[in-house]
């Protein structure tokens, strides 16, 4: 991971652990499926939002999270650990994990290098999981939001938010895991003005302030304001998933 990527979302912790979306419970199951109290280490967890969603399906679970805002985010309970390392070099002991997953982060990191370090850390035939939120375009509502993000990403297009934008399975069947698939489920979240605003705010690529901020934050009011009736996004949530070789 680099040292932007880590840092990126410093000003931006109380939007993103507040409004981001969280993950359907299928998914949740496909990646502890076959483990009945699985130690699980979350690479670039955030504000613990996984970690959260893994802990209360059984888990143990270390939260690592390179930047410290973040990090110190997440809410402390009995079975969530959290780490300050990065996914690249965890710092856990080797063989000392059943699965690693990486929920909206795996963008960020170095493939080849974490891929190496899930290996070391997870025990023989563990799992490995890549999960993403994709928000959809369904819907007059949903194709305006992505309008506006397009015209106001500062990024310029640098960081991507189109499904299937990262070659994981690629990065998997190179790297020598067993069976990498995708496991898919869709999930719908209802939108009021508060939560359109600050998912918008907690975006790394997106203005925080001043008058490029004002203007989409008009733009925004002006898209809520059109909907017919209830606004929502749909989300289709994307597990990434493969197994450690069990001989090694």
């Amino acid at each position: 991971m680099s040292q932007d990527s880590k840092q990126r979302f410093t000003s931006r912790v109380a939007d993103y652990a507040r409004y981001r979306p969280t993950y359907p419970a299928e998914i949740i199951a496909a990646i502890l499926d076959g483990y009945a109290s699985p130690v699980v280490a979350d690479l670039g967890a955030g504000t613990g939002i996984s970690a959260h969603l893994l802990h209360d399906a059984g888990a143990t679970v270390f939260a690592v999270e390179p930047n410290a805002a973040m990090r110190l985010a997440i809410v402390g309970v009995n079975g969530i650990i959290p780490l300050d390392a990065s996914a690249e070099q965890t710092m856990l002991e080797d063989a000392s994990v059943d699965v690693v997953t990486a929920f909206q982060a795996y963008h960020w990191f170095d493939p080849d290098a974490v891929l190496r370090e899930a290996r070391r850390i997870l025990r023989p035939g563990g799992r490995f999981a890549a999960v993403w939120n994709h928000r959809g375009r369904s819907d007059p509502f949903m194709d305006g939001y992505e309008a506006i993000v397009d015209r106001y990403d500062e990024s310029k297009g640098a960081v991507s938010r189109g499904r299937d934008s990262t070659p994981v399975l690629e990065d998997l069947r190179r790297n020598g895991w067993i069976d990498p698939h995708v496991v898919s489920a869709s999930h719908r979240r209802p939108m009021d003005w508060e939560n359109l605003i600050g998912l918008a705010r907690s975006a790394s690529y997106l203005p925080q302030h001043g008058p490029a901020y004002e203007a989409m934050e008009r733009e925004f009011r002006e898209l809520f304001e059109r909907c017919p009736s209830e606004c929502a996004f749909t989300y289709v949530t994307d597990a990434y998933l493969a197994q450690r070789p069990p001989g090694e």
